[in-house]
């Protein structure tokens, strides 16, 4: 599910989001050129704040066109199909399961009852966050999570001209 995070992953990581990430545990997803690009986080940050987003998006290209994603519409469109396509709504629930089983497990015997059955993205009734969907496709793969998928495929081959330096 995830992997350790090395000294430079932790170095790569706060170039990417331009501060030192809080509650890693993992990296869920690797860029294609190696670089962490989904994180996986701990339910809590380490002053004991709930933070629900267990999967988070770190690549600087992936992020900043979910954000052109967004204000596109693309959420509005989604949401709309949500509403009106069952067999989208079932997926969708299913998607939300599984995140908060991912979290479960990552979580170990912290619990934090302030996000309990809080998953993120807007899951499992609407669509709020695409980084977040993007974040849980990435890590758990294709056909987990349809809208997360779906945000994947709109953003194309991202990858393809790396974001930052080799070397932090």
């Amino acid at each position: 599910m995830t992997e350790p995070v090395s000294p430079t992953d932790e170095a790569m990581i706060a170039a990417q989001l331009g501060r030192p990430p809080r509650g890693v545990v993992g990296v869920a997803w690797r860029c294609p050129c190696g670089k962490p690009g989904v994180v996986a986080t701990l339910p809590a940050l380490p002053d004991g704040t709930p933070f629900p987003t267990t999967y988070y998006l770190t690549c600087p290209r992936a992020a900043s066109a979910c954000s052109t994603l967004e204000a596109e519409g693309v959420m509005r469109e989604m949401a709309d199909r949500l509403a009106s396509d069952p067999e989208l709504a079932a997926a969708y629930r299913a998607a939300h399961d599984s995140y908060l089983a991912d979290r479960t497990a990552l979580a170990g015997d912290l619990d934090v009852p302030q996000i309990a059955g809080v998953s993120a993205g807007g899951m499992p009734d609407r669509v709020k966050c695409l980084h977040a969907l993007a974040a849980h496709a990435l890590a758990a793969g294709p056909g987990v999570n349809p809208l997360g998928d779906e945000t994947v495929a709109l953003l194309g081959t991202f990858w393809t001209r790396p974001c930052l330096r080799e070397e932090p």
